[in-house]
């Protein structure tokens, strides 16, 4: 039975590219990083389960604002690498989450860095920079709302009002310290704020390619193929229902529970396996 645990911990962290050296987790005595034990980050980005999935469902948001779509469509090697783009996040997410402070700033300046060079034109003639203070609202409040749902659906739906509140205005640190500006903070800033943005959304055929490179990846190893399909249906079924419909997915009601008690089942899985992850690491620290 431990063989069994080592090997689907193995397989989680060879997914998200756990301890391969690209953040450092380490701690300095008497630094907590940008928020530290008791925080509401770290609780909603503590299970692996919820946060795959909504990793999965910000993609797919982020992808309907035309910039973001054209910033992975010139960019990115998206066809061969989307699993790399979840890695990336994920790494991003942990380290500046769970890592000294040292490391979240370093994080934070090398996306800043990565993002000097992301700017193009898109097809109606409009320019478009990563760095615009727009668009990284809407990749973070994509995120963020994505990962919310994710721990409500998938590890805890009481979690309370007020602390779902108090993660949204965590985590804003990070977005602003990344350039975003006028950054959501509550629900219901964050519902606001997709009901002013909705009308700059699209869907055309280059979403829908993004879309299928992201859903029809590559396992990263046979023996995770079953849940990384799985943890892609539990993403889809993270969109509200507008998403959902702009990418035309057409997710029957009578599928809904099944997929929802696969996740429930999977997540009772890595939960026991998963012993050495960013979360424990951190409170070990702690």
């Amino acid at each position: 039975m431990t063989d069994l645990r080592d090997t689907i911990q193995t397989e989680v962290h060879r997914l998200v590219g756990f301890g391969d050296g690209a953040v450092d987790l380490t701690r300095p005595p008497g630094d907590d990083g940008l928020f530290g034990p008791g925080s509401a980050a770290w609780v909603v980005h503590g299970d692996f389960t919820a946060m795959m999935a909504g990793g999965v469902a910000a993609l797919l948001l982020q992808m309907l604002h035309p910039g973001a779509l054209a910033g992975v469509w010139d960019h990115s090697n998206f066809r061969r690498d989307m699993l790399g783009r979840l890695r990336r996040t994920a790494q991003f997410i942990s380290g500046t989450t769970y890592g000294a402070t040292a490391t979240a700033e370093a994080l934070i300046a090398r996306v800043r860095t990565i993002h000097d060079s992301v700017a193009g034109t898109l097809p109606d003639g409009t320019p478009y920079s990563a760095n615009d203070p727009d668009l990284l609202t809407w990749v973070h409040v994509a995120e963020v709302a994505s990962f919310l749902a994710g721990h409500r659906r998938y590890r805890d739906p009481a979690y309370p009002a007020a602390e779902r509140d108090r993660y949204l205005g965590e985590y804003a640190i990070v977005a602003e310290k990344l350039g975003a500006t006028g950054v959501p903070r509550t629900e219901a800033e964050v519902a606001a704020y997709f009901a002013r943005v909705r009308p700059q959304l699209r869907a055309d055929h280059r979403t829908r390619e993004v879309a299928r490179a992201l859903l029809r990846q590559q396992p990263a190893s046979l023996a995770m193929a079953p849940a990384q399909a799985l943890l892609m249906q539990g993403g889809i079924d993270l969109l509200p229902d507008w998403a959902a419909g702009m990418h035309g997915f057409a997710t029957l009601p009578m599928r809904r529970p099944a997929v929802r008690a696969g996740m429930a089942g999977v997540g009772s899985v890595l939960r026991w396996a998963l012993r050495d992850g960013s979360a424990t690491r951190a409170k070990r620290q702690g």
